[in-house]
């Protein structure tokens, strides 16, 4: 129980405090927005199906039987997160592309570039996914009560994404162009139980953390001096909220706190994208690289957490930039 509740602690901290909300307002059962769920469970299945097949494993394996340098392998891993995000949501990137990350760079004997290239890695993740409203359970929910088209979402995000994509190429060629020995392998992929590794392979608590933060939103709006209080906040500075909200928070949950209480869309939603940077916790899927790197290199998580920091940070300041910029 005590390792469920550290590896699901949003869900039980959710949980709880909405229960608590219980007490103070009256529940409903038409705060939980179904249409989310519903989007969410299909997008997950269909993401971990192609996981179960192998796809993205066999992919990545053709892949790295081209590089030729150091550079290149750089370009691969990171730019494999950037655009499979858009498709499989950054935390299913993140899952396939760092392990081969680490695999890789060890067998060039290349070790040094391993906490570099996994942060650049889970940056990519972030925004890379940002392009498209099913890209990110938190782009899933703000699409989905938005109101927008797929090409308004789209064209909303376009510049951040834009600039994200240049930043991380110009860093790219920063990485050395030596040569290295070819770093691809045989993927052997196991077909077995497909549908069994499916349907446990969905992130269950995803969609529990999802309601319970329904609920609480839900019946904090019900109670009017707490919803006066965030109104209060929140209207005029939604983006800034987001953004800060996310950072202790993470950014699915800070869409929901704000959209409750905020029918400026628009600004909530590059928040919550541009809010994914920054600590740890600001999006799920840094606590993903997080983990599979502690893993590998316990006693250097330290220096992971200040390279990741620093970076983060010094990401979601160039797209602040651009947003007061363009904005």
């Amino acid at each position: 129980m005590i390792k469920l509740i550290k590896k699901e602690s949003v869900f039980f901290i959710a949980t709880i405090l909405a229960i608590i909300s219980c007490f103070f307002a009256v529940p409903s059962i038409s705060y939980i927005d179904w249409k989310t769920l519903v989007i969410l469970l299909i997008m997950m299945v269909i993401v971990q199906f192609l996981k179960a097949m192998g796809i993205f494993d066999l992919l990545v394996g053709k892949l790295l039987c081209h590089v030729k340098s150091v550079r290149q392998l750089y370009f691969i891993l990171v730019f494999s997160c950037f655009f499979f995000s858009i498709l499989i949501t950054n935390d299913i990137a993140l899952l396939t592309f760092v392990p081969f990350c680490i695999a890789a760079l060890k067998k060039v004997k290349r070790e040094d570039l391993i906490i570099l290239t996994v942060t650049l890695q889970s940056v990519a993740a972030n925004l890379g996914c940002m392009i498209q409203p099913f890209g990110a359970p938190h782009n899933i929910y703000a699409f989905s009560i938005s109101g927008l088209s797929v090409f308004g979402f789209i064209h909303l995000l376009l510049p951040y994404w834009a600039l994200a994509f240049a930043v991380l190429l110009i860093i790219g060629f920063f990485i050395p162009a030596s040569s290295i020995s070819d770093v691809g392998a045989a993927v052997e992929v196991d077909r077995r139980d497909i549908l069994k590794k499916t349907l446990t392979g969905v992130d269950y608590f995803l969609l529990l953390t999802f309601i319970a933060f329904f609920i609480l939103i839900g019946n904090l709006q019900a109670i009017p001096s707490v919803s006066a209080f965030f109104e209060k906040i929140i209207l005029g500075k939604e983006l800034l909220c987001s953004i800060l909200a996310s950072q202790i928070i993470s950014n699915v949950p800070a869409a929901m706190m704000i959209s409750g209480f905020s029918d400026n869309y628009s600004d909530m939603i590059i928040g919550i994208n541009i809010g994914g940077l920054g600590t740890l916790i600001a999006s799920m899927a840094n606590l993903i690289a997080y983990k599979i790197f502690a893993k590998e290199f316990n006693d250097k998580k330290g220096k992971f957490l200040l390279v990741f920091t620093a970076i983060n940070i010094i990401f979601l300041f160039v797209l602040l930039g651009l947003h007061y910029i363009i904005g």
